[in-house]
């Protein structure tokens, strides 16, 4: 199974907002934190955005705060708003695979390794992951 650099990156960049939910943060910051490459993280930040897992405010005061709060955001969410599919064979989800034969058993065990990881990621939380203490004050409202 490969885990892409956009859904971790992705992640860790969530992370640090979650650790800051009364303040923006901007994506320079947050990619000096995390020793995320910048232009990287500026276009996953965009897709984390798109699927409303970040809300923006531009100026000054401006940045990026978590768009749901992080004991709602899971490692699911996040894989597929960067990566599309969990898992895919040459390109493809595995729900639609159907293999002749002695092969016939092999895209019944693809579909579980892909229920098995969507049920990992989708039980863990953004919150479960921050530091102890981390992440308490609420989330600033009202930005878009």
């Amino acid at each position: 199974m490969h885990i892409s650099a956009k859904a971790d990156y992705a992640t860790r960049a969530l992370l640090e907002l979650a650790c800051e939910p009364a303040r923006p943060l901007t994506c320079e910051a947050i990619a000096s934190s995390q020793q995320i490459p910048f232009r990287f993280l500026k276009s996953v930040v965009g897709e984390l955005r798109k699927a409303g897992l970040v809300r923006s405010q531009r100026g000054c005061e401006g940045g990026y705060w978590l768009g749901r709060p992080a004991g709602e955001i899971t490692l699911l969410d996040v894989a597929l708003a960067v990566d599309g599919e969990l898992i895919t064979l040459r390109g493809e989800p595995p729900a639609g695979l159907d293999y002749p034969g002695a092969a016939s058993g092999l895209p019944g065990v693809w579909r579980q390794v892909e229920a098995s990881a969507a049920a990992i990621l989708g039980g863990v939380t953004l919150l479960s992951l921050l530091p102890a203490g981390a992440g308490e004050r609420p989330a600033r409202k009202g930005a878009a």
